[in-house]
């Protein structure tokens, strides 16, 4: 079973429902929606088709709903304003349809955020500038390179704190929309602190919304407070894209290696974006840096790769997705399995042992009977070489548990309150439905009183004779 997840992005190329199942079989665990684009019209068309493909082919799936943020964006240019090193333009809080070179901002007080001598990019950082001179209306900057610029290009700011909310009101309707909707995964963009998640948690609490939320990191506020936005986190994305627009391209390995060891030891699945495999848009095969790419990722620790261009308009989304499954398939077979982290929990502790265990007695799986995930999830982070298999009665659970490395939802079992009923009817099923022998041997992690979330406090070990004695059980 390949550990590390696949999500793709939908659009054009992959909203037939023959494409999303042919997807599903290739292997995609995760669909993302990406709402800086398209209407509620589209996206629920798009929910609807993934789950109709994923019951019609019988294996759950997840849906992430990647809410835009409070993107920078320059407003309307007049064709291509060209641009030459040292010369200079005006960033405004105002449009001024009389001044060619003057470049009108979608957050106009960022203005007043922004001091002499820092700098600003534009597109992706393909256009640098330095700022030379602030005036109460508007910047002067001092371009650092050629370029062209167009409209609507976004705007980064490397080294200003932008006292901006991460959480727009559009952003609030996207979040009110996914409550309603049947949303698995919500990543905030332009997350720069704590604070940011805090109060899009409040608002889904309003509406009695629980996904698992994911910040995207991708300005440099959001690496110096790493830490603590991964604490009320559930999860991270490296949004290279923008990180590499404020940092420069080749401070990316180190930067995405760092985020990823730090959501590693924090428990927190990481997901890596951008370019994976951008030269697939239009071509069937990859190029050898962009293999390279995504086995590093993986070998760094990783629990997801993701693609973007590549499924909503490229010509080779099979293909793209095939090369992923590949990859990862092939760096598995070497890959460094059973890290070691501190136990920071009781639950915590009962995972890492469990984890010890099959590694030591060679148990073909690891089995956790799980409420939140959680407990599945501290598997996951102890990188056993064995399958984890997800047990749960929470069809959420199940579905959100696609992301998470090396666990494999199994079941979706009735709540039942006897732990001696459950592993009975677990054994029963597993046996009739011949996912397993007699001969299989498990390792399972549960509660002794079931039901109750965050209460995984015993380990049993299950053989042949094991499973006699279950299956022997009387209730």
């Amino acid at each position: 079973m390949r550990k590390t997840k696949i999500i793709i992005t939908v659009g054009p190329a992959i909203s037939s429902l023959g494409m999303i199942k042919r997807l599903i079989k290739k292997g995609v665990n995760v669909f993302r929606i990406n709402f800086s684009h398209g209407d509620y019209d589209t996206h629920k068309k798009a929910i609807k088709t993934i789950r109709e493909a994923s019951q019609e082919i019988g294996k759950e799936v997840a849906i992430l709903q990647d809410i835009s943020g409070p993107k920078v964006r320059i407003g309307d240019i007049d064709g291509i304003l060209k641009l030459k090193k040292s010369e200079h333009i005006k960033l405004t809080k105002e449009e001024d349809i009389n001044d060619k070179r003057s470049l009108s901002i979608s957050y106009p007080d960022i203005i007043d955020m922004v001091n002499v001598g820092e700098e600003v990019f534009f597109a992706d950082g393909t256009i640098r500038t330095k700022v030379i001179e602030k005036y109460s209306d508007y910047l002067i900057l001092e371009l650092l390179n050629d370029g062209e610029l167009t409209s609507k290009k976004g705007v980064n700011f490397p080294k200003t704190k932008l006292k901006i909310s991460a959480i727009t009101d559009k952003d609030r309707d996207d979040i009110v929309f996914g409550a309603k909707n049947d949303i698995d995964i919500v990543a905030l963009s332009f997350i720069q602190t704590k604070d940011d998640i805090l109060k899009a948690k409040a608002i889904m609490e309003k509406y009695q919304f629980n996904p698992f939320v994911v910040s995207k990191i991708e300005t440099g506020e959001a690496i110096k407070n790493l830490e603590t936005i991964l604490e009320v986190s559930d999860g991270v994305m490296v949004a290279r894209g923008d990180l590499g627009a404020e940092f420069g391209v080749t401070k990316l390995p180190r930067i995405q290696k760092h985020i990823i060891q730090v959501a590693n030891r924090l428990n927190r699945p990481s997901i890596i974006a951008t370019q994976m495999l951008t030269s697939m848009k239009y071509n069937p095969f990859p190029t050898r840096a962009e293999v390279s790419d995504i086995a590093n990722a993986v070998y760094d620790g990783t629990d997801a790769v993701m693609l973007s261009d590549e499924t909503t308009i490229g010509e080779f989304p099979l293909e793209a997705v095939e090369v992923l499954h590949d990859t990862i398939k092939d760096v598995e077979r070497e890959y460094p399995f059973f890290k070691a982290f501190p136990s920071s929990n009781y639950a915590d502790a009962v995972a890492k042992s469990a984890v010890e265990l099959a590694k030591n007695l060679d148990k073909e799986a690891l089995v956790s009977f799980t409420i939140s995930g959680m407990s599945a999830q501290l598997l996951s982070q102890y990188r056993p070489k064995q399958n984890i298999y997800a047990i749960t009665h929470s069809l959420q659970t199940f579905r959100r548990l696609s992301l998470v490395w090396g666990v494999r939802p199994l079941f979706i079992m009735p709540k039942i309150q006897n732990p001696t009923k459950l592993i009975y009817d677990f054994v029963t099923r597993i046996l009739e439905e011949k996912r397993a022998t007699m001969d299989t041997r498990f390792i399972i992690t549960m509660g002794s009183t079931t039901g109750q979330k965050g209460a995984t406090n015993f380990i049993r070990l299950l053989n042949r004779e094991g499973m006699k004695s279950v299956l022997a059980s009387e209730f």
